[in-house]
């Protein structure tokens, strides 16, 4: 029965009655009995709970149990207790392959991804005692995915071949995700097409790589193709396809899908199609029709769709939107540092300079602290990472001697800084220098620095590329005859020949 329960979605918490209800009988929990109803206290959100079965399961001997050990790890790992997650990995006397892997989720839901391919590393070359499994790999690909990791994506390729694993579709669909977000859909593509059973998980990860990378006709006719096929799409795959317009500016096929989900397919509307109607719309400047469309949806909105809202604003320059934007943010006691960033580009766009004075004053007085901007990138297998005026890189000197002579080069090709990126009411040689350093122009450096001519760069940026830094990859690609890949919060740029693959819609 308390197995029962801990598989429910609404009555996960029965399970902990029972089982303290069991315990009130004199009936004593076995470790199947403690597994279950640890289960229940995951699923329940149930904290306190969870630590008092932890402290019986001590106290009634089961400390060599490593299968239940490791799932009152993955209790402490989805409420971010990763200290005592890893408090309990490290006094299990013997360490399976099922509990690494609950150690590499552990790191992958804590923001540890590097670490996550350190475990693989140590299960692949022995010294673990357990060899990865389908389950490792799995994981690690979507570790690779977070990173932008292909070259340690396609070692994990390799393995899954060598180890008979390559005839299971759930890898199969993680591999094309992993390529996508690596920014190398052709190979994505060419997985997809090499696979005899197909199903609505495959299709969606083509549909919304294709759309994560501009190709939005594309991901229309996959979507079409995928319904010729007898696969009935989903909710997941609506969101890739309205994603797709999105990305390509494609209205008219927004709507039309829109419209058929829940006519034809009988799948309403959820909110994440709706933020991608939103984002659809804002992105084309029917900032009026978005918020319309937001104020007549039958639920609440969440914070995220009015954050897609107002970064629509700050493309556009629409100040009032903007500010009654700002205004539902603080209403849901939802706003973020982001929020605030996005209305000082507003204000700063159009010259508003008292009301960024105003916003910074406030934020500084609020102890609010903006998100830094990271950048990695992988070479030769190894992850490195960049924040702005970054000092800590083993090769920062030289780094920043590339990136002063790249700067030269490009000015003399007419690159000229973007200032209207830069927050601050300075001049624009004071401007251009706060720009010069951003983290995705630092790994770009590190890329022409550390590789062979006439390799592709490939960083992954944690937040949205600024206008300045998408110029100067665009400059970079031609200059120096290099292909560029940069993945930002948002979607794909792919620079070639000094074009983008967005065509500065994004």
């Amino acid at each position: 029965m308390i197995r029962a329960y801990s598989l429910s979605e609404t009555f996960s918490e029965e399970g902990f009655n029972l089982y303290r209800e069991m315990r009130r009988k004199g009936i004593t929990p076995d470790p199947l009995s403690f597994s279950f109803v640890t289960k229940c206290c995951v699923k329940g959100s149930s904290v306190l709970e969870g630590l008092q079965v932890h402290a019986r399961v001590l106290r009634d001997g089961h400390r060599s149990d490593s299968r239940l050990l490791t799932t009152v790890m993955d209790f402490y790992s989805s409420f971010k207790r990763f200290d005592d997650a890893c408090k309990v990995f490290d006094e299990m006397s013997h360490r399976d392959t099922v509990a690494w892997n609950v150690l590499i989720s552990c790191y992958i839901r804590n923001g540890r991804t590097g670490d996550a391919l350190v475990v693989f590393d140590m299960m692949e070359s022995g010294h673990s005692g357990s060899q990865p499994d389908d389950v490792t790999c799995l994981l690690v690909l979507q570790a690779c995915s977070n990173l932008g990791a292909l070259e340690f994506g396609e070692r994990v390729c390799r393995y899954i071949q060598e180890h008979g694993y390559g005839h299971l579709r759930n890898l199969c669909n993680a591999l094309i995700a992993m390529y996508s977000r690596c920014g190398c859909v052709g190979k994505a593509y060419q997985l997809f097409k090499g696979m005899p059973n197909r199903d609505v998980v495959s299709w969606t990860a083509m549909i919304s790589g294709l759309a994560s990378h501009g190709h939005g006709r594309e991901a229309i006719d996959a979507f079409r193709e995928m319904l010729r096929t007898g696969v009935a799409p989903d909710e997941q795959t609506f969101t890739g396809v309205l994603s797709a317009c999105s990305h390509s500016g494609l209205v008219d096929e927004g709507w039309m899908f829109f419209d058929h989900m829940s006519k034809e397919f009988g799948i309403m509307p959820n909110i994440h199609h709706y933020g991608c109607m939103v984002d659809l719309l804002g992105r084309v400047g029917l900032l009026d029709q978005a918020y319309q469309l937001i104020l007549s949806m039958s639920f609440s909105p969440d914070p995220t769709m009015w954050r897609t809202l107002l970064g629509a604003c700050r493309i556009h320059g629409h100040v009032a939107l903007g500010e009654r934007v700002i205004e539902h943010l603080i209403e849901l006691k939802a706003q973020e540092a982001g929020d605030y960033v996005l209305l000082l580009n507003i204000y700063s766009s159009v010259g508003n300079w008292e009301k960024v004075i105003e916003v910074r004053k406030w934020m500084k007085a609020k102890g609010i602290q903006t998100t830094p901007g990271c950048s990695t990138m992988e070479v030769k297998g190894e992850v490195h990472e960049f924040v702005v005026d970054d000092l800590s890189h083993p090769r920062k000197k030289e780094i920043y001697e590339m990136l002063d002579e790249i700067g030269k080069q490009l000015k003399i090709a007419g690159y000229v800084a973007e200032v209207t990126s830069e927050l601050h009411n300075s001049g624009a040689e004071e401007k251009a220098n706060r720009l010069s350093y951003h983290s995705e122009k630092l790994a770009m450096a590190f890329g022409i620095l550390a590789t062979p001519p006439g390799t592709t760069i490939r960083v992954a940026k944690n937040i949205r590329t600024c206008v300045d830094c998408h110029n100067f990859a665009k400059m970079l690609s031609g200059v120096y005859n290099r292909e560029i890949i940069i993945r930002d919060r948002n979607r794909f740029h792919c620079f070639r020949e000094g074009q983008c693959s967005c065509n500065d819609y994004w």
